[in-house]
């Protein structure tokens, strides 16, 4: 019965969402997102964390997307067709509609290349959740195996999702016409947390804020305050998909997001003042690392790990 209420409020959102973006209704958007994420929530509220999980992110995307195509359209023409917009809203884990306005035509080049690094990372990322499997019984103190064995689940799933499972379905769409692109686009190479986060990491998240919130907000008060209201959105929508479903870790993945924004404007500061330490490749690299992964346990916190991430590999903590 929670699938059938979870399909039907999702049904209504791409429906009306298509309603709302045709007349460019702003608010009612954020009102369908506040109230479908709150009715999921009540639906799922008994269910185990995974599946509460879930249904939470796939609804706030789709209600997220409402929100941004209505701003990307704002003061244009729609040029996307019913079809190309459902296919989109339940498709496709990007913010921008445009690339599907091209949906049914020639193939596009890149495609299976797209389809093989996925498939690739994909085969990676099951070879280490199966390495996982074999830390847990190796001898070692608990705390040690504890902190071993939830980041590579953490690289694992990352891996499976992000760099297997959303670069097929990029290159998937391309096969179709539609002008898909890599969401996670060599986060590696980063120099820079502003580059990382803005260019790298999580595309449709960036799409989504820039459009959602930086945009409408800069010339209101200002880029600073516009671009840390952004990184706080980002942090509320991962207290939504991290913290609310095993009810625990409240507040912390916002303080990792509002931490990222201060850094960000600190780069930003450097930059003005023509402080470019960032310049050295090993600073730079330094730099990244330090600030993403040293506070990442606010993030990941410790009960999404144990009851998230572990049980997703079909692990239990010891």
């Amino acid at each position: 019965m929670p699938v059938c209420y979870f399909a039907l409020i999702n049904l209504a959102v791409v429906l009306l969402g298509y309603v709302f973006v045709r007349r460019q209704m702003i608010w009612q958007s954020w009102v369908l997102l506040a109230l479908s994420i709150f009715v999921v929530h009540l639906v799922f509220f008994h269910q185990d964390a995974i599946i509460r999980m879930l249904a939470i992110i796939v609804t706030t995307f789709t209600a997220m997307k409402v929100i941004a195509v209505a701003e990307c359209y704002k003061g244009k023409p729609l040029t996307l067709g019913f079809k190309q917009w459902l296919v989109f809203a339940t498709g496709w884990a990007g913010m921008r509609a445009q690339p599907f306005e091209t949906l049914g035509g020639k193939p596009l080049p890149g495609a299976w290349a797209m389809i093989r690094f996925g498939i690739s990372r994909v085969v990676i990322g099951l070879l280490l959740i199966l390495l996982a499997h074999k830390l847990v019984l190796l001898p070692m103190n608990h705390q040690l195996k504890y902190v071993l064995v939830s980041a590579v689940l953490l690289v694992a799933l990352s891996l499976i999702l992000h760099f297997g499972l959303l670069s097929i379905s990029a290159g998937g769409w391309r096969l179709q016409g539609a002008n898909t692109y890599l969401l996670f686009r060599q986060p590696a190479t980063a120099t820079s947390l502003t580059e990382f986060w803005s260019k790298r990491w999580n595309i449709a998240f960036s799409e989504m804020t820039s459009v959602a919130i930086f945009r409408p907000l800069k010339n209101k008060v200002g880029s600073a305050a516009a671009l840390m209201l952004a990184f706080a959105f980002s942090g509320l929508l991962h207290e939504l998909a991290l913290s609310v479903p095993v009810n625990s870790g409240y507040g912390l993945p916002l303080l990792y997001f509002i931490i990222q924004g201060m850094l960000v404007l600190f780069e930003k500061a450097m930059i003005i003042r023509k402080i470019r330490f960032l310049n050295n490749a090993i600073v730079a690299s330094l730099w990244l690392f330090f600030w993403l992964v040293v506070p990442m346990p606010l993030l990941f916190h410790e009960q999404f790990i144990k009851q998230v991430v572990w049980p997703l590999a079909g692990l239990h903590v010891f």
